[in-house]
């Protein structure tokens, strides 16, 4: 079966998921600039979720552009993927009210350590589907990004029970290694409209 149906729903999911983010900031009493102070820490956790969102979103959509057809092995992939960017919201709100306190900071990793392990589940369950020497495997390489991740998220999760500033840091430092720029993908999906 073709992926539009797949891709439709995964970016109504994530566009909600936003939605919902922002939603849970509340506007601060008072006009003057230091009536932000209160709700910053909100303000941070909504930005850094947002960007991770939209890094699951960028790359979903890249890795179904090199993605001819699924099953329902995939399917069920992106629904794994979709439930624990669902709780995105949820561990946002917990850390930003809360002040960055050491247990929200702590599941706010385990679910970006869901989130990255459910993907690449998704990304085996296409390889597997379409085969070794499909798009997405000559698009996907050695995946070092890929591999990085959940090392880089379980260890935040240990490191916030000791400073959770690292763990933050680890999590904001992730989301920058995958802000720049990925052609892979990119450069395949090109290669083969010019072989075509």
């Amino acid at each position: 079966m073709p992926t539009s149906r797949m891709e439709a729903f995964s970016d109504g999911v994530i566009a909600i998921l936003i939605t919902v983010m922002v939603l849970e900031l509340h506007v601060p009493h008072g006009t003057t600039w230091g009536a932000l102070h209160h709700t910053l820490p909100n303000l941070l956790t909504y930005v850094l979720s947002f960007i991770y969102l939209g890094i699951y979103w960028n790359n979903h959509h890249h890795m179904l552009m090199v993605t001819g057809r699924i099953g329902g092995r995939i399917l069920w992939a992106n629904l794994h993927l979709l439930f624990w960017l669902s709780l995105v919201p949820f561990t946002t709100g917990w850390m930003g009210e809360n002040h960055f306190a050491t247990t929200p900071v702590a599941a706010y990793g385990i679910v970006l350590l869901a989130a990255a392990l459910a993907y690449y589940g998704l990304q085996t369950a296409i390889i597997r589907h379409q085969g070794n020497d499909s798009a997405l495997v000559r698009a996907v390489g050695s995946d070092a990004k890929g591999k990085l991740s959940p090392v880089a998220y379980a260890v935040a999760i240990g490191m916030s029970a000791v400073n959770r500033w690292i763990a933050v840091a680890i999590y904001i430092a992730m989301a920058l290694v995958w802000l720049i720029p990925d052609r892979r993908v990119e450069r395949i999906v090109t290669a083969e409209s010019l072989d075509a």
